[in-house]
């Protein structure tokens, strides 16, 4: 019964202040857009929107590190796992700038999906491939202009938790751009959220770590797929120690 009754509480309170909190993107985006070219505070903005609904629910126990990974003036290839459409909004709460890909269903929500075109996020339409070829296009133009760029390089999120096969097209900027490799792992957001309903019942202890960034020096000499396969194991191991650590932090 408590379960529904955060589920429902929950979702009114997103249905209140999906509204209230466009307006407020709406009059920072009219009021800097001539002044933030890259439209930093109002992702600063959407951060705090994003976050909020973490901060809310009482059974979600989120513990971020590795923040001093992140170099504020650096452009990255940010990457990270995918286990829920919670992830979106954990990542948020790093309050790094970037522009994240996202499907674009996502665009398409009320209110969400209007300030996400308003941030200049890149659109990805699946299962398309000019719809891939424009989102590589819109991620070289924003690395370009010194925007890093959010990828969720599994394509879709994973069911188990465990990290599935990378789709290459983050590898494919991070070569071409000569840039930095910033991932990020988490765990325990797919019980918190899964797919298609809420699961409040319970403490959910969510992790979410930066690792140190990987330079381009070192995967240089690599192929794309190479690079894929070094990324992927770093982040493989990590997630293993995050739920190892989860796992006996539940023991003591």
């Amino acid at each position: 019964m408590l379960g529904k009754i955060l589920s429902i509480s929950l979702l009114v309170f997103i249905g209140i202040t999906f509204p209230l909190f466009y307006l407020g993107a709406l009059v920072i985006w009219l009021l800097t857009y001539h002044l933030d070219s890259h439209l930093r505070l109002l992702h600063y903005y959407t951060c705090f929107w994003a976050s909020t609904y973490t901060w809310v629910m009482p059974t979600w126990r989120i513990k971020i590190e590795g923040k001093e990974n992140y170099r504020k003036d650096a452009t990255y290839v940010i990457i990270s796992n995918h286990q829920s459409q919670l992830d979106i909004l954990i990542h948020f709460r790093l309050f790094f700038f970037y522009k994240i890909v996202s499907k674009s269903e996502m665009f398409r929500v009320p209110f969400m999906g209007w300030n996400m075109r308003l941030n200049r996020y890149i659109e990805l339409v699946r299962g398309s491939k000019d719809g891939v070829k424009k989102m590589m296009e819109d991620c070289d133009k924003t690395l370009g202009k010194g925007n890093s760029v959010f990828i969720y390089p599994e394509g879709t999120r994973s069911p188990d938790g465990e990290i599935k096969d990378f789709k290459l097209g983050a590898f494919i900027l991070a070569h071409k751009d000569r840039l930095p490799i910033l991932p990020i792992v988490l765990t325990n957001t797919g019980k918190a959220l899964p797919k298609w309903k809420m699961n409040t019942s319970g403490i959910h202890r969510i992790r979410m770590r930066v690792l140190e960034e990987i330079p381009y020096e070192q995967f240089a000499n690599l192929t794309v797929q190479e690079t894929a396969d070094l990324v992927r194991r770093i982040m493989i191991a990590e997630l293993a120690r995050l739920n190892a650590e989860i796992n006996l932090n539940k023991r003591t």
